[in-house]
């Protein structure tokens, strides 16, 4: 799906879906018609009823798109490579109203990888949101968490969201802006 793009969806099952920004989850019923905003990362995004739904990747087929699965890795990687797959996973995770990852739109301000005795990692990542008041921060917060505990050597993913420095466009990359025709 190009950035911009629509895509009429219909519901097609019974499906647990959280409501963008407030974060409140629902069920959506069969028959519900919507337009597919953006399928970006591990989610969709669905504009109906004038609000927006962001549903999982794995329940792509209650809307007629392909279920998402989490990608499969080696299940020993070398200290460099976790560090790189740590920056893969955070790059996948997109904010549910704009098409950018929160690595492109500067939200992860932190991400400490912290080697215990044993070989495995305890992750910490401090991160922020583009408005204080999102209700989405706690969805997006278990989502990384959940995203990295799935990865090799991860002992513990302990995700802090802060406001200080607060945000501002500034902290976007380059390639988000041209996207965003903010450049």
């Amino acid at each position: 799906m190009k950035p911009g793009a629509r895509e009429a969806v219909a519901v097609r099952r019974q499906v647990r879906a959280q409501q963008v920004p407030s974060g409140d989850w629902y069920l959506l019923e069969p028959g519900l018609e919507g337009v597919l905003t953006q399928a970006l990362g591990s989610s969709y995004t669905v504009l109906a009823d004038g609000l927006l739904w962001r549903i999982d990747g794995s329940d792509g087929d209650a809307i007629g798109m392909p279920c998402r699965e989490a990608a499969r890795r080696p299940t020993e990687p070398s200290d460099e490579e976790l560090q790189r797959w740590v920056w893969e996973e955070l790059g996948e995770i997109y904010d549910p109203e704009i098409p950018c990852s929160i690595v492109e739109l500067g939200l992860v301000y932190r991400c400490d990888l912290r080697r215990q005795d044993d070989g495995r990692f305890d992750l910490r990542i401090e991160m922020t949101l583009t408005a204080a008041g999102c209700g989405m921060g706690r969805q997006l917060a278990d989502e990384v968490a959940e995203r990295l505990l799935a990865l090799p050597r991860v002992a513990r993913a302990e995700v802090d969201v802060v406001f200080d420095p607060p945000w501002n466009r500034s902290m976007m990359s380059e390639a988000a802006r041209l996207s965003l025709g903010l450049l």
